[in-house]
């Protein structure tokens, strides 16, 4: 389906500008579009969102490819992006879009009379989601179910793929795999790792830089993560080593039984501190 809507005195707009909405796919949508860009400064935006998110059911998708197009008065196309892949549309990610649709400097090819007239394309496949089909974002074939972590990663790194160069895709889906691996494991508790997974780790972080992943941050964060479990790597064996003296003192003290009442909260102390060593170990 498509549909098509006009902007009027375009030029005098700056700010996102919403179109009315349409109902498609047993749900409503309406366009985005920015006069000055999203993200970028130098390029028209355009956006299709979910009209009504707030009443679908929880855990809703939709999965849809989409186009846009500029119009002239007369309804010839004078500009149509390429279709998209079929994208994932859910709570987490509502829209989807062309972030550089038109270069600012070529618009006002498209604006006579200062009227600027959109048209989306729009096929909603409502077919059931198995979370085994893989949509492109930014180049990678992902699953559904990493659509959320994908989608997230690019929105707090927008650069973090800009200079990796491989075309295959096989291999550039291991690469992103491995990144969205390091990236939930540096989300675990320093305490958690084995100084071999630490080693595993890093390893993995410098294969995927000499792949040039901008990762600065996620080295500052693994680096973070190492001091802490150094910290309590060091805590551990002070404990280790404080079990041992109290273990001989009571073993000294406890020889005759006329002791071995007294220092009865003495073992207490070993027993409490060995329950916390292994704790800091897990």
């Amino acid at each position: 389906m498509s549909f098509t809507f006009a902007i009027d005195n375009f030029s005098e707009k700056e700010a996102v500008i919403e179109s009315p909405k349409f109902s498609s796919g047993g749900c409503q949508w309406f366009v985005e579009v920015f006069p000055k860009g999203y993200i970028v400064d130098d390029h028209l935006s355009l956006y299709l969102l979910v009209g009504n998110p707030e009443s679908l059911r929880h855990g809703w998708e939709r999965r849809a490819s989409y186009s846009f197009a500029l119009l002239n008065e007369s309804g010839k196309e004078l500009l149509k992006t390429t279709e998209s892949s079929c994208q994932l549309f859910c709570d987490e990610f509502t829209g989807w879009g062309r972030t550089r649709a038109v270069p600012l400097r070529k618009l006002h090819r498209f604006t006579k009379k200062n009227k600027l007239i959109v048209k989306v394309y729009e096929a909603v496949d409502e077919g059931f989601v198995t979370g085994k089909e893989t949509l492109d974002i930014r180049g990678f074939q992902v699953l559904y179910s990493q659509v959320v972590s994908v989608g997230r990663l690019f929105i707090e790194q927008p650069n973090v793929a800009a200079n990796f160069k491989i075309k295959n895709k096989l291999v550039k889906t291991r690469h992103m795999n491995l990144l969205l691996g390091l990236i939930e494991t540096l989300e675990r508790p320093p305490s958690s790792f084995s100084e071999d997974e630490l080693s595993n780790t890093r390893n993995n972080l410098i294969k995927l830089t000499e792949a040039r992943f901008k990762l600065d941050w996620l080295k500052a964060k693994l680096d973070e993560v190492s001091l802490e479990w150094k910290k309590d790597d060091a805590r551990v064996q002070e404990l280790v080593e404080h079990i041992k003296n109290l273990t001989l003192e009571l073993k000294e003290k406890g020889k005759t039984d006329a002791y071995a009442t007294k220092f009865l909260p003495l073992a207490q102390m070993v027993s409490d501190l060995t329950y916390e060593v292994s704790d800091l170990k897990i």
